[in-house]
């Protein structure tokens, strides 16, 4: 039978006029914790395997308006716009597909900056974005989420590629051709020297990408305007309208239009980065709203002005056989081989250097996040802010892969296998977030939870789940000319196959963690809090022998404290020590 002191009911619809829960309920297989953070958000009720809520950010609250639409802008705005554009002509086989290609790039962002914006109202004092997501929305089988979510992103969080286009138009500036090696080393140093930046003080890394950013976007600005000069006929360009008359002149496939699809993808990625450092952020909801909104509008608009510049000044046949540089072939078109032209590469160069600032402090988060989670082994590496006040685990980590996946793929292959394996672990996981949308949502109004701040359409969710799905299936799609005539010199599906290799892995990974080793050590496995300096809390899977297991369980509640913290009216008023709310309650003993 369910017991309770004070039901859900009776709630008003309005979410800022619901208070606490002072009741605690102990029955059923879901138990959600009230937790209220220190960056002004609502109180959130999450599911009780989730890491704990840090009441006092370690990182601080640096994070306001400006800050919040640079991370997102120089996230999105680093190589893929300079880029990616010949591949996606390529792809679409005409200028007028691949124009709208541009322009479907802001609808899959949107749709999914929607559905980002419905999870940050049920949790806004969680960093980590699609970490602490997943995790609520599928909290069965336990820690089953977090674990092969965790370990496919320390697996991937490389920023190999933008480090290597960095080294290419660093090169460029004085028109050297290098080696392979000296791409690789320019590379190393590049990333080295991003890590840097941001490893010893956090406002001072928000400061600087901020600047970095307002470059970025000026750059682009002087593209776009410099594309419609061109279009006027006051330049070099003999027929700055050749490109546009017949637009959807050309052939396409549908392992092009996939191809060029996720180049767009990857292109716009940077939409969420925000979502990263939500419990650095002062009103997150409202914040995180308008400015991402701002943001994606920005780019999407820079992106198209930009793309019409490069096809105003560069024959189709041009365009269609460069590599990853076809932003130079604009500037020399424009303006010859000049000092402007170099100087124009130095911005792209500086571009891409703070796309790999934004990823840093964006992924460090997420990273630590997955670490407070307790299910990657030493999680005092991966919460603790020591010594600078950052998140110095995450950082190294992405440093030594991103040394290992510059260093270990071909050099003339390195960039489109990354940006293609990268990607499609990311649908996979992206399809279960906005399918667990509808999960969350119907257990919360099940459990009589208050509702969320924002709450996505459903149409916007529904097309989300649909590109998703669609990046799954359709990569597997053999191009025309065979199994060797992709964008990569080996066999077409390989990021395909290595994608579903890792998630696959992920899964072997938590079967043999979770359960395995487990019946073999005669242990079962436990969460406890994990509490740090400087505010900084985590969550700690142990072992705990079968013989002390319901001894274990007596002492301690669903979040892993011990109960002999608790004052002598914990059960009563449903808080902890030091007033922090830790009510639980659970979605079946509430309808009994």
């Amino acid at each position: 039978m369910a017991s309770w002191r004070r039901p859900f009911g009776g709630r008003t619809e309005a979410a800022g006029t619901v208070p606490l829960d002072e009741g605690e309920v102990s029955d059923g297989s879901l138990h959600y914790v009230v937790g209220k953070g220190g960056n002004d958000s609502q109180p959130s009720y999450q599911e009780a395997t989730g890491a704990p809520v840090e009441v006092d950010s370690p990182l601080g609250y640096n994070v306001g308006a400006i800050t919040i639409i640079f991370l997102n802008i120089s996230k999105m705005i680093g190589t893929g716009v300079y880029s990616t554009p010949a591949s996606i002509y390529r792809g679409t086989g005409s200028v007028g597909l691949s124009m709208i290609y541009w322009a479907i790039g802001f609808f899959t962002s949107i749709s999914s900056l929607s559905v980002y914006l419905e999870f940050a109202s049920y949790f806004p004092n969680r960093s980590g974005s699609e970490v602490v997501y997943l995790e609520q929305a599928y909290p069965r089988p336990r820690w089953f989420f977090p674990t092969a979510f965790a370990v496919q992103t320390v697996i991937l969080s490389f920023s190999s590629s933008n480090a290597i286009v960095l080294a290419q138009y660093l090169f460029r500036i004085n028109g050297h051709h290098p080696t392979d090696w000296e791409l690789k080393g320019v590379a190393i140093a590049g990333y080295t020297v991003a890590v840097l930046f941001v490893f010893f003080n956090t406002k001072f890394s928000y400061w600087f990408q901020n600047a970095v950013g307002i470059v970025k976007v000026l750059t682009l600005i002087f593209i776009s305007i410099t594309g419609l000069v061109v279009l006027g006929g006051n330049t070099r360009v003999a027929d700055p309208q050749a490109n546009f008359r017949h637009a959807f002149e050309g052939k396409a496939t549908p392992y092009g239009l996939t191809n060029a699809l996720v180049k767009i993808i990857f292109s716009y990625a940077g939409y969420e980065n925000a979502f990263n450092v939500v419990n650095e952020v002062r009103n997150p909801v409202k914040q995180l709203k308008r400015n991402g909104f701002i943001a994606l509008f920005i780019v999407t608009l820079l992106y198209i002005f930009a793309n019409v510049a490069y096809f105003s000044a560069v024959p189709k046949k041009d365009i269609a056989g460069a590599s990853q540089v076809a932003a130079s072939l604009f500037f020399t078109a424009v303006f010859g081989s000049s000092n402007a032209v170099k100087g124009l590469n130095f911005l792209i160069a500086l571009s891409a250097f703070g796309n790999l600032l934004a990823v840093l402090l964006g992924s460090s988060r997420l990273i630590r996040e997955c670490g407070r989670q307790g299910v990657l082994p030493w999680p005092r590496f991966w919460a603790s802010t020591k010594p600078f006040g950052t998140p110095t685990g995450p950082y190294l980590l992405k440093w030594i892969l991103t040394i290992i996946m510059i260093l270990a793929p071909p050099a003339g292959d390195a960039f489109n296998f990354v940006v293609d394996l990268q990607v499609y672990p990311s649908s996979f996981f992206s399809f279960l977030m906005g399918a667990g949308l509808y999960a969350v949502r119907w257990r919360r109004k099940r459990a009589n939870l208050p509702p969320p701040t924002f709450r996505a359409w459903d149409v916007a969710v529904v097309f989300n789940i649909l590109v998703a799905l669609y990046l799954l299936v359709m990569p597997w799609y053999p191009p025309d000319g065979g199994q060797y005539a992709g964008d990569v010199s080996f066999w077409y599906a390989t990021y395909v196959a290595t994608g579903v290799a890792l998630i696959v892995a992920c899964g072997l990974y938590y079967a043999v963690w979770k359960y395995v080793l487990p019946r073999h050590g005669g242990y079962r496995l436990r969460q406890e809090v994990l509490a740090l300096d400087n505010g900084a809390q985590s969550h700690r899977i142990i072992k705990v022998p079968i013989e002390d297991l319901a001894r274990w369980d007596a002492t301690h509640d669903v979040v892993g404290r011990p109960l002999q913290d608790y004052g002598s009216d914990s059960k009563e008023s449903g808080r902890g020590k030091e007033g922090e709310d830790v009510g639980v309650i659970s979605e079946k003993s509430v309808h009994g």
